[in-house]
Parts: C-alpha cells; structure tokens; sequence
C-alpha cells in the first residue's frame, strides 16, 4: 500500500463528523391493522352498547295475500322482542408509559422523545385491539360465531368452493373476508392449481386479492397454530367471513367518545407527572369492544391447513 494512502482520512474517523440521516425508530411488531381500518366503528357515550333483537321466526307478523283480502280475516298480533338482549360494555387497554425528563431535555433531536415513546406506545395499544376484536373470550369474533355459521374445509386446504361456502352464510351484502397471510397464501396456491387466479384491488392504500369482489384482508392475530409467525410449514387457522356496518346488521366496532388527550376513537392519554427522579409519566387507556349485530354477519372456516404445496410442473 502506498503511503499516501496510509496517511490519508480514514473512514472510521471521517464518520465522527458526519452528519448522518438519523430515521424514527422502526417497530418491527406494528402491523397495517386492517381490520380497524375497514371495519365501522361507533362511538359511544356511556360506555355500553345494547343490541336488541326480535325474537326469531320467518315473519315478524302474518299477512294475508290475495286480491279479495275483505273475504278473509286479516291476521293480528305484534312483533316481540328479546327481553334479555345482549349488552357490550367497554373493556379498556391501558399501559404506563415513563420518560426520563432528562433524556427527553438533551437528546429530542432530531426526534422528540416523548412524541416517539407516545407514538411507538398508541400504536401497541391498537396492535392489543386488532388482537382483542378477533380473540376477546367476551366479545371476540372468534369466540361468538354461531354454531350454524361455522363450517370446515372439503379437504385440508381453503379453497375456492370453501369460500364459496362463506359466502352462503353471509351472503347478505358481505364486506371482506379475514385471514392469517398463511391461510391466504395457501388460498392463491389452491386457486393457482385450479388455473383460477384471483383479481387484486386496491382499497385503504393497499392491494388486496379477492374471491367473488370480496377482499381478503390479511392480520395475523387470526393465529396458525397458536402462533403468529409458525415456525413450520404447516398448520391449522380459521378464516372468516364479515359483514361490517350498523345499518347492515353487521358488526361494528365501539369506542368511547370524548376521551381526554384529543386522540381519536377511543384512546386516552393522561399525564401523570413528573417524580423526584425527573421521570414523567403518562397512562394511555383504550377503550372498545365489537358487536355481532346479527348472527349472520359473520361466518368461521375452521380447521384451515396453511401446508399444502404443489409441484405445478408435473
């Protein structure tokens, strides 16, 4: 090596001076959350949501038809309504998040320290709501399928006949289907082997395939195994059906209107002050809960394997 080289700037030492391009911190664990995103939601005052429902029968009422109807007695009697409806009552998510004044104070550039710890912290607590909207032993949609919208595979694998069979339990105006990205994945290899492949749209700023113009909205917080990222190749999931929207009879999301810390839908921020040892503190609460406004709002595929492949040369 020559010695002008030698003798030059090194990199190392040339480094200490630079100005580097610094990014916010990346969170490997947030997630696009679509299921918030193309779900409704409704906000509530008090905390409680009341669905009320009437009792079940092909008609409400009896009615005569015909084109002399004077002829006949005209059938009487009134619709009844459930006296026990069903109450969803808020749950909160809450965490307590602390901040070292001092660090805040010397190192908030170019990244203010509370503002990055409060965003990483919201958007944690909406990761536990996505989770807790499919897997709430109360109000989970997994857990409040009826047993007569339930159905299970033809085979191993979801395939098109299966969400076709989906599709008959909520066929009234059905708004996305929702899966783990394996039970999707398994999906486009089932529809690949059959030479049907499925058409992609683009809604809420993303690309989506779908089956029948119905959207497969990918989450993994509908779990493979238990798990949302299986090690394996194999393994068994749900996918499920949804019909979303109050006016629909679907199911919708709730939150808790006028929540302090001016944050929207349902999350509030608090703080709580600053201790002897210069560390502030703040508690993040949210509030929500999901209705099943009728049973057939939604439809469960259960027992999906996410393992089949196929050598697509033979």
């Amino acid at each position: 090596m020559s010695e002008n080289l030698i003798n030059a700037l090194g990199r190392d030492a040339a480094y200490q001076l630079a100005n580097v391009v610094k990014t916010p911190p990346q969170y490997m664990a947030i997630t696009p959350k679509w299921l918030t995103k193309f779900l409704e939601f409704k906000g509530l005052d008090a905390g409680v949501y009341r669905v009320n429902r009437v009792t079940e029968g092909d008609t409400p009422l009896d009615a005569l038809c015909g084109q002399e109807p004077r002829k006949k007695e005209i059938p009487q009697g009134y619709i009844e309504y459930d006296e026990k409806p069903r109450e969803y009552r808020l749950s909160s998510i809450s965490t307590i998040l602390n901040v070292n004044s001092v660090v805040a104070d010397v190192y908030s550039s170019p990244f203010d320290q509370t503002d990055e710890q409060l965003k990483l912290a919201m958007e944690s607590l909406r990761e536990r709501q996505e989770s807790q909207i499919i897997n709430n032993d109360d109000y989970g949609l997994l857990q409040n399928v009826a047993d007569a919208q339930k159905i299970r595979p033809i085979g191993d694998a979801p395939t098109p006949d299966d969400l076709d069979e989906l599709i008959s339990k909520v066929w009234k105006d059905p708004s996305f289907f929702l899966a783990h990205p394996r039970a999707i994945a398994a999906f486009e290899r089932e529809c690949t082997r059959r030479g049907v492949p499925p058409v992609t749209v683009s809604l809420q700023g993303g690309t989506f395939i779908t089956w029948r113009g119905i959207p497969l909205i990918p989450t993994d917080k509908l779990f493979v195994d238990g798990l949302k990222n299986p090690k394996g190749k194999s393994g068994k999931t749900t996918i499920l059906l949804v019909r979303t929207g109050e006016n629909k009879r679907g199911v919708i999301g709730l939150y808790q209107n006028n929540t302090p810390g001016g944050q929207p839908r349902g999350l509030a921020i608090r703080f709580r002050g600053v201790d002897d040892n210069g560390v502030a503190s703040y508690l993040l609460s949210l509030y929500c809960s999901a209705a099943i406004l009728a049973d057939d709002a939604v439809a469960a595929l259960e027992d999906v394997e996410v393992g089949e492949y196929y050598d697509y040369s033979k």
